[in-house]
This record gives C-alpha cells, sequence and structure tokens, in this order.
C-alpha cells in the first residue's frame, strides 16, 4: 500500500513557557516492508530533519524554541509505502543485541498475575507461544479508553483488566519477558481495514524475538501481526521510551495538547 500520513500534535502553555525542547521520533523506519516515497516534520512551521539514528536504530530530531513560547504545533506528514510481511520485521537500519529488551522498566514489570498468564499460554515453539500470549493478553484486558493513563503500570492495568493499546503492549511485553522471549514496545501508525480515513492517536504493538528467527510483531489490541496497514514509526523498552515526542518545558505553565492523525490510501485520492 501507500498510505497517506498527515499527524498534527499542538501543545498549549499558559502562561507562556520560557523555553521548550523537543526530542521527536517522528521519522517512519525503513526496512523491508517499509520504505518513505516523502515525509517532512516541521514545528512551528519549520522543518527538522534528523540528527542522530539511535541504538535502536530510530533517527531522532531536536528542537528548541528561540524564546518563550505560548504554543508549539508539531506537524508530520508523507507517504509511506507498505508490504504485508506477516510481521517478520527484517532489514532495519540497526540490529542491537535482543537481550537488551529483556530489561525490566516501572511500566513492564511482570507480577504474580502476569506469570500466571505466560506460563497458561506457554507453547513447545516460541513463534506459537507469543501468538497465544498476545490473544490472552486481549482476552485479559478489555479495550476502555478512560480506565488507563499513560503512566498505568503492566501489573496495574491487568489488575483492572481494562485499558488500550499501550496496557496491551505493557502487559503482552511483560509476559513475554517473563518465558525468557526479549519483547519490544512499538509506536506507528494504523490505517483502519474497512475505511478509506481513519482518525486516531498513534497505535501501539509489540515485536518479540523469536529464536533462530528473529524479530515478529505482534498487535495484541487487534489479535493480529502487523499488515501493510501498519506504518513503524520507532521502539523502545517501553511507551516512555518509544514515545514520538517528548518535551521539557522551562517555567510553571499549564501544558494543553491537542492532536489528530489521518491515515489513508494515497492510491484512492
Amino acid at each position: 500500500m501507500r498510505l497517506n500520513v498527515r499527524h498534527r500534535s499542538e501543545y498549549g502553555y499558559e502562561p507562556a513557557a520560557a523555553r521548550v525542547s523537543l526530542r521527536l521520533k517522528l521519522f517512519p523506519s525503513v526496512y523491508d516492508g517499509q520504505s518513505v516515497e516523502g515525509w517532512t516534520v516541521t514545528v512551528n512551521g519549520d522543518p527538522v530533519e534528523p540528527i542522530y539514528i539511535t541504538g535502536y536504530g530510530d533517527e531522532i530530531a531536536l528542537w528548541q524554541s528561540d524564546g518563550a513560547v505560548s504554543s508549539v504545533e508539531v506537524l508530520a506528514h508523507g507517504i509511506i509505502a507498505t508490504e504485508d510481511k506477516a510481521g517478520v520485521v527484517r532489514d532495519l537500519p540497526k540490529k542491537p543485541p535482543s537481550s537488551i529488551f529483556m530489561r525490566d522498566t516501572e511500566l513492564t514489570r511482570a507480577d504474580a498475575a502476569i506469570q500466571a498468564l505466560a506460563e497458561a499460554a506457554r507453547k513447545e515453539d516460541q513463534l506459537e507461544t507469543t501468538h497465544a500470549l498476545s490473544l490472552a493478553v486481549r482476552e485479559a484486558i478489555d479495550y476502555r479508553p478512560e480506565a488507563t493513563t499513560t503512566s498505568t503500570t503492566a501489573a496495574e492495568a491487568m489488575a483492572i483488566g481494562a485499558g488500550v493499546c499501550q496496557d496491551h503492549s505493557h502487559v503482552l511485553i511483560s509476559a513475554c519477558k517473563a518465558l525468557g522471549i526479549p519483547a519490544r514496545y512499538v509506536t506507528g501508525y494504523l490505517k483502519a481495514a474497512d475505511e478509506e480515513d481513519e482518525l486516531l492517536e498513534t497505535h501501539a504493538w509489540v515485536e518479540a524475538h523469536i529464536q533462530h528467527f528473529g524479530w515478529v510483531g505482534l498487535d495484541p489490541s487487534n489479535g493480529v501481526s502487523p499488515t501493510d496497514h501498519y506504518i513503524r514509526i520507532a521502539c523502545g523498552l517501553d511507551a516512555d521510551d518509544a514515545t514520538p515526542i517528548k518535551g521539557h518545558v522551562v517555567g510553571g505553565s499549564q501544558i494543553t495538547l491537542s492532536a489528530d492523525v489521518a491515515v489513508s490510501d494515497s492510491q484512492q485520492q
């Protein structure tokens, strides 16, 4: 597919912030199954470019205001070509050791309930195990947008029994690691399968490392592996590590955020 993406985030500061600094992970990955035909990121209308690539393979741009600001608009847009690779992720620009993604974080640390879920889903084959885990997570956690927050941990989401794609992904990562399977958090975009245009926030899913095979994507929120309807942006140990936009604000401002994402099939336009 050729997918047209427009992702806008606008931050308001009251009173005006003395200074704002941003770290941007907003540049789509280039690998087997995904290529960039055109992509632009601007902050308050000024183009920004990547200045380095992380050890994960994500391109990073930095931006800082010249002085006080009352609002900042980040706009990412362009066309991405995708192929359905059944979730298999190969030929990323960096290949960090999979053991890095066995690290625990506050958001992904397993508790007894997650360990029990993991053991109940264990199969003889690792690939079969990860798919069983993905389905088990979706059954254990209902999709309920206001049930959790960005700081909710995997263990807390499991106890609540509800959450969103961030929570599904954190619990799946936690369960995979409980069985010795490295897993990482992925952020990106998703075009709805039956609609020409979908408005949503950025989507999240998981990549698990299968012995003697490599990385495979799993979307527990939808019970599938990523297809050509998915655009991969960045990865990390958890949502905080992989978030597309992270900022630092100088001053005691109250911060508001409005955001929208439009993903459509460019061949239908």
